[in-house]
């Protein structure tokens, strides 16, 4: 009699970009595998983890789109019935702007099995990884992370509103609209915010560019640094053992010049 295949559906988040970030959980759910379909952003050396999986490639980049959402929800549904044992493997938490949950509710309209493996959002650990924490006692309450580019291909409202806060801000998939960011941050005079941008954080190419919002986008031109980037904004950038120096410097080189 033949084995009658039973769909199921891991939703795995791959973390930042460090292979060595991602879940203990995830890596067990990968090792069952039999099909993996992974995003742009995930480090490839995670697939090592799934050495009996067909693997395919789903991923979008900026200007770059192998598949459509619809189309990458419909092979992942076909490859779940065909396969059985199906991860989705997405960059960072796959609940931070990453439309698991999109995929999920498709997924399930089909009656497939779904799980849920975490990971570690790029919000949080790429600026952990220079030291900046993204609440302190004394100098950020609260935290932000918003879009940089919404589904209409816009700047998120919330901007206005976290440049208005005492808040750390944490801006993902905003490198597009930098001009605009520091345009908002200016109008409610926050030109001397320090700022950080960190390009492929906690991989071997990461890149950092440290400023205000006064200097960022100089900064940005001088070093090159493009997507995928992590934007933060706030006091607790200069508050970071790694990049005190830096601002230390800066405070210096003003009251020298007065």
């Amino acid at each position: 009699m033949e084995n009658k295949i039973t769909p199921k559906v891991t939703l795995i988040g791959a973390g930042p970009g460090d292979p060595d970030l991602i879940t203990v959980k995830g890596v067990k759910a990968l090792a069952k595998a039999k099909v993996v379909l992974y995003d742009a952003l995930i480090n490839r050396e995670l697939l090592a983890y799934a050495p009996n999986a067909e693997k395919i490639f789903v991923g979008k980049r900026k200007g770059f789109h192998r598949y459509s959402q619809d189309e990458i929800n419909e092979l992942i549904v076909k490859n779940a019935f065909e396969y059985g044992e199906a991860v989705r493997l997405k960059g960072g938490d796959p609940f931070v702007f990453g439309r698991g949950s999109e995929e999920i509710d498709y997924i399930e309209s089909f009656g497939i099995e779904t799980e849920v493996i975490s990971g570690i959002s790029s919000s949080m650990a790429v600026p952990a990884s220079q030291g900046i924490s993204l609440t302190k006692r004394g100098v950020s309450e609260s935290f932000w992370v918003i879009t940089g580019t919404t589904s209409e291909r816009k700047l998120s409202n919330d901007v206005c509103l976290a440049a208005q806060s005492t808040a750390t801000v944490v801006i993902l998939m905003g490198m597009s609209k930098l001009n605009e960011i520091v345009a908002i941050f200016k109008k409610y005079n926050k030109s001397e915010v320090p700022t950080a941008i960190i390009q492929n954080g906690t991989t071997k190419s990461e890149k950092l560019g440290l400023g205000t919002i006064d200097t960022i986008e100089a900064v940005v031109a001088q070093k090159q640094l493009t997507s995928p980037a992590i934007i933060v904004i706030g006091e607790v950038v200069k508050e970071s053992a790694k990049l005190r120096s830096f601002y230390e410097n800066i405070h210096a080189e003003v009251l020298n010049s007065k």
